[in-house]
């Protein structure tokens, strides 16, 4: 599954650089056994092997030890159990993040069933379609429909974070926050320290592999889109 997340993210390499930003692929790891197998397929890996809480903070040694001279203008953390993303979400998310003000920028998928509303692994977003915005993030069902309200629409969320560089500097410079450490969402931390959170809304269907059941659930997906 890395290689697939990396090569599905590594086409944004190819897009037109007249019409797109320039993209570069890197798998960040304190592994062993997943540095050897990105080597094998002749991807880029960074290695860090610091003690750190959070993926974001690996990514953020990774930046500021081996590719702070690039001067990027954005770092985008996809989290390694999202084999759907690809280049077009990559690119989607990068146009959305450089022509907004938000310190970071996620997606969100908006569902209208109950699968996975109650289930703590799939992460539910609070997230206003007027403005673009993020005010919470839970593994509980949000909003709570109280007095037997019909929820008629909820918001996944989808692994992956765009960072400005100076908002990924600050995410890393403050300490794990009290809804973080309860929740174990480390974009709290970024909400507790006044950052803005923006999304895009997307209509793909993306199955993050949070658990073995999840495997299933993708070669599924992948049994359909191929009849």
């Amino acid at each position: 599954m890395v290689e697939w997340v990396f090569q599905n993210c590594a086409k944004a390499e190819n897009l037109d650089q007249q019409t797109a930003p320039k993209f570069e692929t890197y798998i960040v790891t304190d592994s062993d056994e997943i540095e050897k197998e990105v080597k094998s397929f002749g991807g880029r890996v960074l290695r860090v092997d610091d003690d750190v809480v959070s993926g974001t903070e690996r990514v953020y040694l990774a930046w500021e030890r081996h590719l702070k001279d690039k001067n990027f203008d954005l770092i985008i953390n996809v989290q390694g159990d999202e084999p759907l993303m690809d280049e077009k979400d990559l690119l989607e998310i990068a146009n959305y993040h450089l022509n907004s003000d938000f310190d970071l920028v996620t997606l969100v998928h908006p569902r209208k069933d109950r699968e996975g509303l109650n289930d703590p692994n799939k992460v539910k977003a609070l997230w206003v379609e007027k403005t673009g915005q993020c005010l919470y993030f839970s593994r509980s069902p949000i909003p709570y429909e109280r007095e037997n309200s019909s929820l008629k629409e909820w918001f996944l969320h989808v692994g992956v974070y765009s960072f400005r560089p100076d908002s990924l500097t600050k995410f890393f410079n403050s300490e794990p926050s009290p809804y973080e450490k309860i929740e174990c969402l480390e974009q709290l931390r970024a909400l507790e320290n006044q950052m803005t959170i923006g999304a895009v809304k997307t209509k793909k269907q993306f199955i993050g592999v949070d658990a073995p059941e999840d495997i299933g659930k993708l070669e599924d997906l992948f049994r359909r889109n191929h009849e």
